[in-house]
């Protein structure tokens, strides 16, 4: 038998939980699932042979008499925990999962990882994660025909299921709310584009978008991630022209978007005094000019330079309360941004009979014989409901069937590593078909 643990039983752990259970007695896998909240980590585990733990994983003698005799680690947790996990592995001679960005602290200790024949897999979620195994498909396929790729995009995008957007921004959180209000802060956005290398500064982010059309769902619009250079090197495109990487959004979302990151309600740097006790429009207040008669409203309008006729993102930034009297609800002084997060979580939640969406495109452009060739690859997958989410299977279902792979040493590469090579994407590109994760390809 060879012990799987995983850490943390979140919503992104359910698909991953379920598939490790369906093939646990097929492949003599021991499965432990541990989390902070044991009556969540019960309802999760359908199978009697998975053993549920309750544990703090910062009681690290727990942790390590947990990990006792494991093969594999999973963690689920925030990504700021993995390293607690990935040095305990590393003592221990334990492979490790996780979905998560690589960070700087875990790729340092790649090199030891190596010694010890270990597997630590990174970024083998969603985005990251099915982004990295259908682009290297795709770019190793056109590179094998003896092409020169010279453009490269890739937009991902957590929306909602058509009929679900039933705001103005057809737009609700379906996966973490922060990383929303977040989007693009931290420093310029970078990007390649015709060979020229562009620094965004955040104050400009959101009014550069792209239109792209995704057959049967319409038109999306898609903004920059903060650094769309620093897969070069490892998906080979070190040389191309144009490199792009961003979020799709429904079109008009980053227009309406960009006022809030305008008068510096998406800050995050410094609380905002006295807000604990503030209404809504209070909030929008603290950030607009004194003008004894106007309106808040019409400041803030004057502020962006809105039109009194711009009905379409007007409607949007009226839709979120911002400007209603009810009161904030925070206990103690926030920030701007986790104040904006706060008042949008009560428009923006879903609802129980909302089903969630995800939206990933890519598109190459290379020279073949001379001649110019595009390639685009689209997936998307809408949601069962609010808990069996397209977030949450696309997250959890990649990571899953690499773990299957990393236990039965079908991946040859040793160290902090991603899913990069052939030997990691092909087959579960292959299996997450399986599960209707297909991607539809188009040349022309």
């Amino acid at each position: 038998m060879k012990k799987i643990v995983v850490f943390g039983a979140g919503l992104s752990a359910t698909y991953l939980i379920s598939y490790l259970e369906s093939n646990a007695e097929k492949f003599s896998w021991e499965l432990v699932v541990a989390d902070m909240n044991l009556e969540l980590v019960k309802s999760k585990c359908k199978n009697n042979a998975t053993t549920c733990v309750q544990i703090d994983i910062h009681n690290e003698d727990k942790v390590i008499e947990l990990l006792q005799g494991s093969a594999l680690a999973v963690s689920m947790l925030p990504a700021s925990l993995h390293l607690t996990i990935a040095h305990n592995c590393l003592e221990m001679g334990i492979h490790l999962a996780t979905a998560s960005y690589l960070s700087d602290e875990l790729k340092a200790l790649s090199e030891v990882v190596e010694q010890k024949d270990l597997v630590f897999l990174n970024e083998c979620g969603l985005d990251p994660g099915i982004d990295h195994l259908s682009a290297m498909k795709l770019l190793d396929e056109i590179r094998e025909n003896g092409n020169t790729i010279t453009e490269f995009e890739s937009f991902t995008g957590g929306l909602v299921a058509p009929e679900c957007e039933d705001n103005p921004w057809k737009y609700k959180f379906t996966w973490n709310p922060r990383n929303v209000i977040l989007a693009g802060s931290g420093g310029s956005v970078k990007f390649i584009h015709n060979g020229q290398y562009k620094f965004i500064p955040y104050h400009r982010v959101f009014r550069r978008t792209e239109l792209v059309e995704i057959e049967g769902y319409g038109k999306f619009e898609g903004y920059a991630n903060r650094d769309s250079l620093k897969y070069r090197g490892t998906y080979g495109l070190s040389d191309v022209k144009t490199m792009y990487r961003g979020t799709f959004r429904r079109p008009g979302f980053s227009k309406a978007w960009n006022c809030f990151v305008q008068i510096g309600a998406t800050d995050d740097s410094y609380i905002l005094p006295y807000s604990a006790n503030m209404n809504h429009r209070e909030f929008i207040n603290t950030f607009l000019a004194y003008h004894p008669t106007d309106s808040i409203e019409l400041k803030f309008k004057s502020y962006l330079g809105i039109d009194q006729d711009d009905i379409y993102v007007w409607e949007k930034i009226e839709s979120t309360g911002v400007f209603s009297e009810e009161k904030i609800g925070l206990e103690n002084d926030a920030t701007p941004a986790q104040i904006l997060e706060h008042i949008l979580k009560k428009k923006w939640s879903m609802k129980d009979t909302d089903r969630d969406m995800i939206v990933m495109w890519h598109k190459v452009s290379y020279e073949k014989n001379q001649q110019t060739m595009c390639a685009e690859s689209s997936l998307v997958i809408e949601g069962e409901d609010r808990m069996q989410t397209a977030m949450a299977q696309t997250v959890g279902l990649p990571l899953a069937i690499a773990c299957k792979l990393i236990l039965e040493n079908k991946i040859a590469a040793k160290g902090c590593i991603l899913p990069t090579t052939k030997d990691v994407y092909i087959p579960i590109l292959k299996e997450l078909e399986e599960f209707g994760i297909i991607f539809k390809e188009m040349h022309y």
